[in-house]
């Protein structure tokens, strides 16, 4: 399996794959993502409409540019997980303070909003398998799967 055809699907399906489970847990399992797991979000979004973009636009060339950058995007979050996952086992330190987003609104409305919002630590996991957090999971996924979009694109005999 070699090409920009296998590269851009696994540069669709890995972030993809990644964010539903991250969607999933938090609307079905109830975990609330803390700051930097919003930080390791958007580069999967940001890989999803990449790959996307790769199978609707025509061009080879076109494609290939958007499923390296796809490619990078999944290898950043990961890095992103990898500090993530540090901070969680005291490796280094994270954030000094934890932040909170409210919608606009009154003031009385923000800060029911503030009030009604969980409030979750960067520096806790709040599930683990095997003693792996989802942030180490998330890096030790999307760094490989990176790494092999980019490595199917450079590839000789591209389909």
């Amino acid at each position: 399996m070699q090409g920009l055809a296998p590269a851009r699907l696994l540069a669709l399906i890995v972030p993809a794959a990644l964010m539903a489970g991250a969607l999933g847990s938090q609307y079905i399992g109830g975990l609330y993502p803390c700051e930097m797991c919003h930080w390791q979000r958007w580069p999967h979004y940001a890989a999803i409409a990449l790959a996307a973009l790769a199978f609707l636009l025509p061009g080879r060339g076109l494609r290939s540019f958007l499923v390296v950058f796809a490619g990078l995007a999944i290898i950043t979050s990961g890095l992103i997980g990898v500090f993530h996952a540090g901070v969680e086992y005291r490796w280094w330190e994270g954030l000094t303070s934890c932040s909170v987003t409210s919608a606009a609104g009154s003031a009385s409305q923000v800060l029911a909003d503030i009030m009604a919002t969980p409030l979750i630590r960067c520096d806790q996991p709040q599930w683990t398998l095997f003693g792996i957090s989802l942030a180490g999971y998330n890096a030790l996924i999307s760094i490989p799967a990176g790494l092999w979009v980019l490595a199917l694109l450079a590839r000789k005999g591209r389909a």
